[in-house]
């Protein structure tokens, strides 16, 4: 029988250094002074760092976002449409998409063009619209999308992942009705990013480790955006100083959603079937091992796996790549169009209406204008925190808006067409019904949550 292997001292600090480095960067929340408004605000290290880069660069953000659009629009029309082939996978990996997004890079490049050197027509390059989009969202979207891709792998390459799941395993079957292998693919989808969670979950679904039910659980429940996207929105809407709060908030009640969804209709009609013959894994503890030990010892041999400086720089640069000219275009385009369709079109108001008496049922302030956010975040992420931001003052309202935008997780800029895109099995119907069911759940828990909140700061 096989029992435990014995490891050197710098075995575990392979797994341990940068696993706490990372979750230093991430996930500790440290004061920072801000001189503008003459407080302490509480933030996390990774975007102290992203804003003194920014600073440092401050002129040239503006000429950067152009240059990556145009990069992202160009390269995506000459690789994706077949202009010029290459066998270079990175290069296809980065520039080769389907029809549709190949269009939205595209359309992202003509909105820079104009936002930029501010030609067009008023309702596109505004600074309620596309101007807006451009230089108050993608300058800083551009310097956290490559801090956060160059660091991300200290959370998701050297054993964290493995460690923290293999000691939740006899934990997930009975609370999220999802096999215990699934922890690592959902602590990698919530710690890391939901397009990397929806790419791992697509792939073990297609290699037949998932059923039916269990990768349209994880893709739609567990697909969360990443830390630094918290921070984004939260920074939109100007209560940086609750990150802290606020992201226990948001994953209170992420958890609270994973625990129902799977367990009502659409997910829970899902089958318990195999794209291909399943591949049963043994879950159990080996002999002579704890959990514990046996978590370390998973961690350790992920760890250990890692080829040292040079994957890590290739991983980081690729993942600052894929954001950049994979989620910038994205928003730009969608986040023009949407602000568009906010400031010279009823179109969010009507479609918020049905949310107003459950918004007054509540109390919430400012019921009508947090109406119009409801909705918008299918579209994308970041859109209810912008709409928030122009047209909400209460900080009870914009909390909730800010922490409901998050919970709802199925945005089809990005991870939603991504789940479309997959072979995982959930419809656009199915997905805009549990994008509804995420909605209303997220904003009956948060508004209580909210007052005890603000009613301590």
């Amino acid at each position: 029988m096989e029992g435990k292997k014995r490891y050197s001292t710098s075995d575990y600090l392979k797994f341990l250094l940068p696993s706490l480095i990372g979750v230093l960067l991430f996930m500790v929340p440290v004061p920072k002074y801000n001189a503008d408004l003459g407080v302490s605000e509480t933030t996390i290290p990774v975007k102290i760092l992203a804003d003194l880069i920014s600073d440092g660069i401050g002129s040239f953000v503006p000429t950067l976002v152009f240059i990556i659009l145009m990069i992202a629009s160009i390269g995506t029309l000459i690789f994706s449409f077949g202009l010029v082939k290459t066998k270079n996978q990175n290069i296809n990996k980065l520039f080769v998409t389907t029809p549709v997004w190949a269009i939205t890079r595209i359309l992202a490049g003509i909105f820079g063009i104009m936002v930029f050197f501010g030609f067009g027509p008023e309702y596109i390059i505004s600074g309620d619209t596309g101007g807006f989009i451009f230089y108050d969202l993608l300058t800083t979207l551009v310097i956290i999308f490559v801090i956060a891709g160059l660091l991300l792998p200290l959370l998701l390459d050297f054993g964290l992942l493995e460690y923290v799941g293999t000691l939740l395993t006899k934990f997930m079957r009975p609370v999220f009705t999802l096999p215990g292998r699934s922890a690592v693919d959902c602590f990698t989808s919530w710690l890391g990013d939901g397009t990397l969670g929806v790419m791992l979950t697509n792939r073990q679904y297609e290699e037949g480790y998932y059923t039916e039910r269990e990768a349209a659980v994880i893709a739609t429940t567990f697909s969360a955006v990443s830390i630094t996207f918290t921070l984004v929105v939260l920074a939109e809407v100007g209560l940086t100083r609750l990150f802290l709060p606020y992201y226990l908030t948001v994953s209170f009640i992420g958890v609270v959603i994973a625990i129902i969804a799977p367990r009502i209709p659409p997910l829970s009609r899902k089958k318990d079937i195999y794209v291909r013959e399943g591949v049963e894994l043994d879950e159990s503890i080996p002999a002579g091992h704890t959990v514990g030990s046996y978590a370390l010892e998973s961690a350790v041999n992920r760890a250990n796996k890692h080829k040292g400086a040079g994957e890590f720089l290739e991983n980081g640069f690729m993942n600052a790549m894929q954001m950049w000219l994979g989620v910038l275009p994205v928003v730009m385009a969608f986040g023009t169009i949407a602000t568009m369709l906010s400031t010279y079109t009823p179109i969010f108001d009507i479609l918020g209406k049905p949310f107003i008496p459950l918004l007054n049922l509540l109390a919430v302030p400012e019921a009508q204008a947090a109406s119009k956010t409801m909705l918008v975040g299918f579209t994308d992420m970041f859109l209810p925190a912008i709409i928030a931001a122009g047209e909400v003052q209460s900080e009870l309202t914009l909390f909730v808006v800010a922490v409901v935008s998050v919970t709802q997780l199925l945005y089809m800029s990005e991870v939603g067409a991504l789940i479309i895109g997959s072979d995982i099995p959930v419809n656009l119907w199915e997905l805009f019904v549990i994008f509804l069911q995420r909605t209303l759940i997220s904003l009956i828990l948060v508004v209580p949550i909210a007052r005890f909140i603000l009613g301590l700061v």
